[in-house]
């Protein structure tokens, strides 16, 4: 079951200019239908094996999201039909991605996900490693580079979130700046979850990531 009154309030709260992934991890299709009737096309899993599978169930036109921890030996499972891949933290990652993709002479939409957060369990580029990896980003010839992505601290102090949200702001004006030539594809900062989407909107968030607030809290 979702939450049709919280999902409702949420849609008539998000600006236009941000797109709202419905987090379905673990939950059963007859629930993500539900919120697919609701009028819901975008929707996050975690689990290559869980994705493969809902993808080949459930409706074509949905645009599956993949928002967890990737694993270069998984990668076949999800990427003929996902949409955008959020968690691209290694360059190790992105290379993998990109060859799979060579094979099947496709392009995949990835975001390249940054450690923002001051959690050792956060994973996500650094500085360095960002901009170095879009100082190579012609040798990845079948990869398109759309945005950043990031995960703020789990707490309560919204201010920190706030700061955290507002250093990836930051990090992403800076290389939409240096790299005029991506301007217009590299356009994506998914960041917010369902405690502090309000924070990440605030700091300009063009994707928010909820579930729970939709869905209910898993079991």
């Amino acid at each position: 079951m979702i939450n049709n009154k919280e999902l409702e309030k949420l849609l008539e709260n998000l600006p236009s200019t941000v797109r709202l992934v419905a987090v379905s991890k673990f939950k059963p299709d007859e629930s993500i239908m539900e919120a697919y009737k609701f009028g819901l096309r975008d929707f996050g899993e975690n689990r290559p094996q869980e994705l493969s599978k809902k993808m080949e169930q459930l409706p074509g036109d949905i645009k599956w999201h993949f928002i967890g921890h990737l694993q270069t030996n998984k990668i076949k499972l999800i990427i003929e039909k996902v949409h955008l891949i959020h968690s691209v933290d290694s360059e190790k990652l992105l290379l993998a991605i990109n060859n799979e993709a060579q094979k099947r002479g496709i392009t995949v939409n990835c975001l390249l996900q940054v450690y923002i957060a001051t959690e050792e369990s956060k994973q996500g580029l650094d500085r360095d490693e960002l901009f170095g990896i879009l100082a190579r980003r012609e040798q990845l010839s079948n990869i398109r580079i759309c945005g950043l992505m990031g995960m703020a601290s789990f707490t309560n102090d919204l201010e920190r979130v706030g700061a955290e949200f507002a250093g990836l702001k930051e990090l992403f004006d800076v290389v939409r700046k240096e790299n005029p030539s991506i301007s217009d594809v590299f356009c994506e900062l998914s960041m917010g979850m369902s405690g502090d989407y309000k924070v990440a909107v605030q700091h300009g968030s063009t994707i928010v990531r909820i579930g729970s607030t939709i869905f209910g809290e898993r079991t």
